[in-house]
């Protein structure tokens, strides 16, 4: 029985974030190419991520903690995601897509949290097994991107042209739906309140975790979270049409070594942990968000390309030496009872308000740097995340005070 569930974990953890790697990774160059968006439109529709993750934690914590089955909501709202999806492979006018892309993230970013619930929910030994089962979802998103380039080749510069990135939408509904569908055959996971429990909006969004910001060493890696956002909007916002400008074919599978070095560097992530201590491992990370951004600054399509890949590869260490570090640090000053409070507040300062601020500066200077229709200066844009990257690291260097934490793997 257990390997059925965790096989039927692993196909939902799979469609899930194929779902989310087949339209994201290539919606800038949709936006620029197909509805001629302008550099703080294409803002507006990435930072409905962070609107979804602002509300998600309304529909978790009101409604699928409360209410229904999480593997029921789960499907309703990937049903709903679908037609969303196809609305959007129709529209010609930014003004037209904006309120759907909107409305999918709303449906959306909750069902990130409860694929995560129902998994650790429905296995025996979370610890050991969820690893196993949240590996897929990484491995979806990377046949996502592979599907888009050598599959379909809609990524490729004669393609793009002819408005084909329209067609990853389509892909998208289609796996939504099936997603959808597939949820209602998962293992019942009922609402986990007790009844009559009254939820408050400070449980709901960890409000009661913000005593932590008491602490010093807290309060200045609250502060760095938000701030590093800002670079890290920046690479989802760009990276793909940094690409396809640059005439670089299968743009979206170079995009998913991203994804491939996440998994390496999460595995090296112990080691590290271990042995330089949390402070070194944030720095380390940090001081790759920096060396990633003056790569893609003076890297190019010809003789410098290796510079692209690379900073495309640094994105483990950019990501699981910060985010995965930050949430171990977190866990570990938060005492038993606001735990999953303190997760909360920091993702809703990261991903929600760090990222929201991140996408509309990365919008406004690449506005800037327009030089004609589809045309950047991609050298100055790249230039702004590598400094407020390096800002973050010297704040972080010398005012927060080196601690011991441990790595609990």
């Amino acid at each position: 029985m257990i390997p059925k569930i965790r096989a039927q974990l692993s196909v939902m953890m799979f469609l899930e974030f194929f779902i989310w790697g087949g339209w994201f990774v290539t919606l800038g160059s949709f936006l620029s190419h197909n509805l001629n968006a302008t550099g703080v439109e294409t803002g507006m529709a990435f930072s409905t991520q962070s609107w979804g993750a602002i509300i998600a934690p309304f529909i978790v914590g009101l409604i699928a903690d409360r209410y229904f089955n999480a593997e029921r909501i789960l499907g309703v709202l990937h049903i709903i995601g679908a037609i969303l999806m196809y609305q959007m492979s129709c529209v010609t006018e930014f003004d037209h897509f904006y309120p759907f892309v909107l409305g999918y993230m709303i449906v959306y970013m909750p069902t990130l949290a409860l694929v995560n619930s129902i998994s650790f929910r429905q296995l025996k030994d979370p610890a050991k097994e969820f690893p196993f089962v949240r590996v897929f979802g990484t491995g979806g998103w990377i046949i996502a991107g592979w599907v888009i380039s050598f599959g379909f080749k809609w990524d490729s510069i004669e393609n793009i042209g002819q408005g084909a990135l329209s067609n990853t939408f389509l892909m998208v509904a289609v796996a939504s739906a099936i997603l959808g569908v597939f949820s209602f055959t998962l293992p019942k996971t009922p609402p986990t309140a007790k009844e009559g429990e009254k939820a408050s909006i400070s449980d709901i969004l960890g409000l009661d975790a913000l005593k932590l910001l008491k602490d010093r060493n807290f309060l200045i890696f609250f502060i760095s979270s938000v701030l590093i956002c800002i670079p890290l909007a920046f690479y989802y916002q760009n990276l793909s049409l940094f690409l396809t400008e640059y005439k670089v074919e299968n743009s979206t599978t170079w995009a998913t070594l991203g994804q491939i070095s996440e998994v390496m560097f999460m595995l090296l992530l112990p080691f590290f942990f271990k042995k330089y201590g949390f402070k070194k491992t944030i720095l380390f990370g940090m001081l790759a968000w920096g060396i990633r951004y003056i790569l893609f600054a003076f890297g190019d399509a010809g003789d410098l390309f290796f510079m692209i890949v690379m900073g495309i590869a640094l994105h483990g260490i950019c990501y699981d030496f910060f985010f995965v570090s930050g949430q171990i640090y977190t866990d570990s000053k938060a005492g038993e009872k606001v735990k999953s409070a303190a997760q909360g507040l920091i993702t809703l300062a990261t991903y929600g308000v760090g990222m929201l601020i991140g996408y509309w500066i990365a919008g406004k200077i690449s506005d800037k740097y327009l030089l004609s229709d589809n045309v950047h200066s991609w050298q100055e844009i790249w230039i702004f995340p590598a400094i407020f990257a390096a800002a973050v690291f010297m704040i972080f260097l010398f005012f927060f005070k080196d601690e011991e934490i441990q790595y609990n793997s």
